[in-house]
């Protein structure tokens, strides 16, 4: 068994020349190698369930066998491997015996069958940086599977020896002159998604697992991975489609990556850059929030004006107002993620999350210590923040209720963050009810919220222009419709919060 630690980047194929030639990579020497690559699995995919890959690599008349455990965190992936020569492309199960593929396809009445491949285009060469060995790969190819292709274009930096901090160190240097955005996943892992059919389609966050017996550090690592991951994935298809739902999720992951840094605030304090990195999400990303708003509102709140008003004319014009506005929204999302200070941020997120300051001597004792204790005294923290700003809910003005919100939320995220660690049957169901009725405050909370946020769009439909009247008086009926129903939303909220309340703690 061998440890494979890269840090893997995604490069667009017009720059792939240029990368491929780079200086700091040693210009481009030598012929590529061609590279063929069989995935296999079981026809029910049981090696992938199990966070298992399996391959055949054909390289010129050579074959490896090699599979790997594991995925890592988006950028830095870091996972066992067994390589074995074999005589062909077909898996060869003897070689498998030493793995742990072999134990579960031994207890399996399924047999290998091929997925997918790749046909790769590689160059190589060994990068030397204060003393650690890096081997740069640039791999240029396809994927190919029968329910279609994707292209490939990626930068592999691959420790040899000595500092993993060197990978950043020198995609930083490369990205200064070729754009390259944060890997989130294996050539296997887009192989699957591909055969899928999820690879071009947004994705919600899925339920986070972590590592038995995590420490608080660790817990934060494989938190703040799991949000970059969501945040990619669903980037990549935004940069596709532009689709609403990929913009809201990829919202939703920085949300929830602030609130980690909020979360874990206790053991991260001690180092400013934690600090200066949150506060940097939050700048960068602020037009996400001005287009997201119009995509709710052009898909949710106008629509069920229009039906209620079938025959107001005025709703069109102010549709087709916002619809410009919104054009203008989403080109301003585009260019946040074409510029080099998203993606140089990004990198910098997962160098920090894995190398920096906050891991070294001198932190605080509970950043060590076991994540389930660390996990019960922040929810605890967190539910008295919710429990102080929800009494008298009702009673509120908007901005109390707004914070109420955000405390709500966060509790939220640090309920699905840490869930896995309370695996008793007893904190399960807790946990299931706890999360409903934290769900259901949300809900209601961010329903008002909508309301507020229709006023702040509505409020920039001004005069000027064909139908600018028949839009404003439109934008008046859209906002009275909204404030009828708000007494009930306040009310739901209300309920909901005592429900909070009187749920008990999964997590004691």
């Amino acid at each position: 068994m061998g440890r494979e630690v890269e840090l893997k980047l995604e490069c667009e194929g017009p720059d792939l020349a240029a990368l491929a030639a780079h200086r700091l990579l040693g210009g481009r020497k030598g012929r590529a190698k061609h590279l063929l690559s069989t995935y296999y699995d079981t026809p029910s995919h049981a090696l992938k369930a199990a966070g298992l890959t399996l391959r055949v690599r054909k390289e010129g008349a050579r074959f490896v066998q090699t599979v790997k455990a594991g995925e890592g965190t988006p950028g830095l992936f870091d996972r066992d491997e067994w390589e074995s020569t074999v005589a062909g492309e077909t898996p060869v199960t003897e070689a498998l015996a030493d793995t742990p593929a072999a134990e579960l396809l031994a207890g399996s009445e399924e047999g290998l069958v091929p997925v997918f491949r790749t046909v790769v285009a590689r160059r190589q060469s060994r990068v030397t940086r204060n003393e650690t060995v890096i081997l740069a790969i640039v791999d240029e190819g396809r994927i190919e599977t029968e329910a279609g292709d994707a292209v490939l274009g990626e930068l592999e930096l691959e420790l040899v020896s000595g500092d993993p901090g060197e990978l950043f160190g020198l995609a930083r240097e490369i990205g200064e002159s070729v754009p390259l955005r944060l890997g989130a996943l294996s050539k296997s892992a887009r192989g699957f998604r591909l055969v899928e059919g999820v690879g071009r389609a947004p994705s919600k966050a899925p339920p986070l697992a972590l590592p038995e017996g995590a420490s608080a550090a660790q817990a934060f690592q494989a938190i703040a991975g799991a949000c970059l991951r969501h945040l990619r994935l669903n980037e990549a298809v935004f940069l596709l489609s532009r689709d609403p739902e990929a913009l809201h999720q990829m919202r939703v992951a920085l949300r929830r990556l602030r609130s980690a840094f909020s979360l874990f605030d206790p053991i991260l304090a001690h180092d400013p850059a934690a600090r200066a990195l949150a506060e940097e999400i939050k700048r960068i990303a602020e037009p996400f929030g001005r287009a997201r708003n119009l995509d709710v509102f052009l898909e949710e709140t106008l629509p069920a004006s229009a039906e209620r008003r079938p025959d107001e004319p005025g709703l069109a014009d102010l549709g087709a107002r916002l619809g410009a506005d919104r054009d203008a929204a989403h080109a301003a999302v585009l260019a946040v993620l074409a510029s080099p200070e998203w993606r140089g941020l990004l990198l910098d997120l997962v160098a920090w999350t894995q190398t920096g300051p906050w891991l070294g001597e001198g932190g605080p004792p509970e950043r060590d210590g076991p994540a389930r204790d660390f996990a019960g005294l922040v929810l605890d923290r967190f539910r008295k923040r919710v429990k102080k700003r929800g009494r008298d809910l009702a009673g509120l003005d908007p901005e109390a209720r707004h914070r109420v919100r955000i405390a709500a939320k966060k509790l939220r995220y640090g309920a699905d963050f840490f869930a896995s660690l309370f695996p008793e049957k007893t904190a399960r169901k807790r946990h299931k009810a706890f999360a409903a009725a934290l769900s259901d405050l949300q809900d209601h909370l961010g329903a008002l919220n909508d309301l507020a946020t229709a006023h702040t769009v509505l409020a920039d439909v001004a005069d000027g222009g064909p139908g600018s009247g028949r839009a404003a008086f439109a934008a008046g009926l859209t906002a009275a419709d909204g404030e009828a129903g708000s007494a009930g939303l306040i009310e739901a909220a209300a309920d909901a919060y005592d429900d909070l309340m009187d749920a008990k703690p999964f997590w004691r």
